[in-house]
C-alpha cells in the first residue's frame, strides 16, 4: 500500500517552530508586563504609605521640617508612578506586538495543516480510485478467462 507523504511538511514544521517560538515571546513578554505592574502597585503603595504618614504628622505635630520631606516625598513617588505606568504601556504595546505576531504565526500554521488535511484527502481519493481500477481490471480478467473457458 502506498505511503503518505506531504510534499510541504518542512514548512509545516517550520510554522510549528514558529508559532512555539511566539508563544515563548508572547509568554516573556507577559511576564514582563506582570512585573512592571507589580512595581507600578509597589510605587502606589509607598505613596499611599507616605500620605497616611502625611495625615498622621499634621495630627501629631506641627514639624515643618517632616510635613515638607513628606511632602516632597509624596510628589516624587507620584512622578515615579507617572513614569512607571509608562513604562507599563510601552510593555502592554510590545505585549500586543508579540500576540499579533502569535496569532499570525497560528494562523499559518492552521493553513498549513488545513492543506496536509486536502492532500490527505486527496491521496485517499487516489488511493481509492486506484484500487477502484485494479479490481475492475481483476473482474475484467476473470470474466475473460471464464469465457474462454466456456467457449
Amino acid at each position: 500500500m502506498a505511503k503518505f507523504v506531504y510534499r510541504m511538511q518542512n514548512i509545516l514544521n517550520l510554522d510549528e517552530k514558529l508559532e512555539e517560538q511566539a508563544k515563548m515571546e508572547y509568554a516573556t513578554q507577559q511576564i514582563a508586563v506582570n512585573e512592571a505592574e507589580e512595581v507600578e502597585e509597589g510605587l502606589k503603595k509607598r505613596r499611599s504609605d507616605y500620605e497616611d504618614e502625611a495625615r498622621r504628622l499634621r495630627e501629631e505635630s506641627l514639624n515643618v521640617r517632616d510635613m515638607v520631606a513628606n511632602a516632597r516625598a509624596i510628589s516624587i513617588m507620584g512622578d515615579m508612578i507617572v513614569q512607571q505606568h509608562e513604562v507599563v504601556e510601552h510593555e502592554e504595546e510590545k505585549l500586543e506586538k508579540k500576540r499579533s505576531a502569535l496569532e499570525e504565526a497560528m494562523k499559518d500554521r492552521k493553513t498549513q495543516e488545513k492543506l496536509k488535511e486536502k492532500a490527505f484527502d486527496d491521496f485517499k481519493s487516489e488511493l481509492a480510485m486506484e484500487e477502484s481500477k485494479q479490481i475492475d481490471q481483476l473482474t475484467s480478467y476473470t470474466f475473460g478467462i471464464k469465457k474462454q473457458k466456456k467457449d
